[in-house]
């Protein structure tokens, strides 16, 4: 019997994506970032459509659309804009400025469709999902490169969640998001060498299932992954991690996010759960 059949079924998900009309590689502010990596947008446009596309139509997945804006290339990249828990949405503070002009349109989306919006002391960098992620009741978030621990323990408050702190250590992996991925209350994808050795314990003590993504997969963002129930999004490319999705029940969707990992991202990256 497979895995996924035991578990109690779950409602899919909805998400908040923006189509990449003007992404480009526009700066370097992480290590995959290079100018002279050029970003081909009518293929980027193709692989977003895919996922667009795979997640509205055969997963049945309700996708809610931000509104593209010229000079702002990373709004594509949803998933670092906030974190959304119910009604409640508590709005990213970006550390680098080529990103903050992003804030305020995330502000007013999530204003719109009537959510409870909270903005912590821009002192305080947090980069939404990208560094703060639920694996049941649990929070995990991740600091270092691009959110501060300071600023977790002010989300952790709003949203009245205990959380794991998780120091990152490899500039590569310079988000939680791209190094760990929860799946279920049990499972998650985790490259473990993205962690300082504190972590790494409090990872093993407290994920009862994880998938141990190896270092080849792990460059390819196997971690940057999107799932609910049953299936997973991954970037192609991945096979020993989808060997092992495939063990524990779960469709695997593999697809092309090679345009997009060229500014540091994949599927989780460009989809913000709602």
């Amino acid at each position: 019997m497979r895995l996924v059949e035991e578990r109690e079924p779950c409602m899919q998900p909805s998400f908040l994506m923006c189509s990449p009309e003007y992404f480009e590689v526009a700066y370097e502010i992480n290590p995959w970032m290079s100018l002279e990596r050029k970003v081909h947008r009518d293929q980027a446009m193709k692989q977003w459509q895919a996922y667009y596309e795979l997640l509205t139509g055969k997963l049945g997945v309700r996708v809610e659309l931000l509104k593209p804006v010229s000079g702002l290339p990373d709004l594509v990249f949803t998933a670092n804009g906030g974190i959304a828990r119910g009604r409640l949405f508590i709005r990213g503070n970006f550390r680098h400025k080529e990103r903050q002009g992003e804030e305020a349109h995330y502000e007013a989306w999530f204003r719109t469709h009537k959510y409870d919006v909270k903005i912590l002391d821009r002192a305080l960098c947090f980069e939404g999902e990208g560094d703060a992620l639920f694996q049941g009741d649990n929070l995990y978030t991740g600091f270092q490169f691009r959110s501060d621990v300071e600023a977790h323990d002010r989300v952790a408050g709003y949203l009245r969640a205990d959380y794991h702190a998780l120091e990152l250590c490899d500039k590569r992996f310079y988000h939680l998001d791209t190094c760990f991925a929860p799946l279920n209350e049990k499972t998650a994808l985790v490259f473990f060498e993205a962690f300082e050795a504190y972590a790494q314990i409090v990872l093993w003590e407290n994920v009862p299932d994880p998938i141990v993504v190896p270092e080849e997969e792990a460059v390819r963002f196997a971690c940057n992954a999107v799932s609910a129930d049953s299936w997973v999004v991954i970037p192609d490319g991945c096979p020993k991690t989808a060997a092992e999705l495939e063990k524990r029940g779960y469709d695997v969707y593999s697809l092309d996010f090679s345009e997009f990992m060229k500014a540091g991202g994949a599927a989780k990256c460009l989809a913000l759960r709602l």
